[in-house]
């Protein structure tokens, strides 16, 4: 199992690069971006933050418009950005709208789940590819330790969440920007677990946050920054039923609402370096 590199380019003091490799998981190759503090070495590795992208986005969107990459470099962490779905010759696309493809399903829409449905199965990998293929990579192949921190927006948001409460044990921290909180009962989350899973809705309850968080019995520390004025926040995200799960269970969940913002990059940028630090200092805890 090997890595290209694509791309390498100092910032802060550190460096970002850009790598592919032929992935296992989704039989195609897969492109991400990982960004190196200064204080990473043989002799110092550092913990691991995994952003996941949104709809429509690659691994560029977070590292270039996010703003994070300086407390990164203060804080000595890496920050890895994988691509939102496979691509490539031969994957499958959702070509239904009038031909062109749709931008809420197919490429840049994997919503990290294990597809079970064809023809997706084959490629639609990306619950295990962002669990446990692209960290065993992630760490063999740079100064990294294995302790791992995850975050997220949008359809990320929804795919931090979920890898984080069913795996526990594995990530110290998760955060989210927008989440779609909700997604077997959202537009969005409809049309992609209909395809994905099926038609039995029993099996998208384990992509459900807030399903998910109803039925915790372990917790990893949680935050979730959603802006008001978003345009997606009612019929997409509903956040209400994170909300009312972390309620019924008495979940720790930090769930900060914000006036004005929308769902844009300039709502992450506003409030990335408090995501960053609350992941920090959960990441030095252990």
């Amino acid at each position: 199992m090997g890595i290209t590199q694509i791309s390498k380019t100092k910032t802060f003091d550190g460096f970002h690069y850009q790598y592919s490799h032929q992935a296992s998981t989704t039989n195609c190759e897969m492109r991400f971006a990982i960004f190196i503090p200064p204080q990473a070495s043989e002799n110092n590795k550092v913990p691991v933050l995994y952003w996941l992208s949104g709809l429509t986005c690659t691994d560029e969107n977070f590292m270039q418009k996010a703003g994070g990459l300086k407390m990164a470099a203060e804080l000595g962490m890496a920050i890895v950005t994988p691509d939102t779905s496979p691509r490539g010759e031969g994957v499958p696309d959702d070509d239904s709208c009038d031909g062109k493809p749709a931008y809420d399903f197919g490429l840049g829409a994997g919503f990290y789940v294990n597809a079970t449905q064809e023809p997706w199965q084959k490629n639609y990998q990306m619950y295990d590819y962002v669990l446990t293929e692209l960290p065993k990579l992630i760490e063999q192949y740079f100064p990294v330790t294995s302790k791992r921190a995850i975050s997220g927006h949008s359809m990320g948001g929804h795919g931090a969440l979920v890898l984080a409460l069913r795996n526990p044990e594995i990530f110290t921290s998760v955060s989210a920007f927008s989440p779609i909180c909700n997604p077997v009962n959202a537009p969005w989350g409809k049309k992609a677990f209909t395809n994905y899973l099926g038609a039995n809705t029993q099996e998208w309850q384990q992509y459900d946050a807030s399903i998910l968080m109803a039925k915790a019995t372990k917790i990893v520390p949680t935050l979730v920054h959603q802006g008001i004025y978003d345009n997606f926040l009612t019929e997409q995200l509903m956040p209400e039923t994170l909300l009312h799960s972390a309620k019924q269970t008495n979940y720790p969940l930090q769930f900060e609402q914000v006036e004005g913002y929308d769902h844009s990059y300039y709502f992450i940028a506003s409030f990335i370096e408090q995501h960053l630090s609350f992941h920090k200092q959960h990441l030095s805890l252990t």
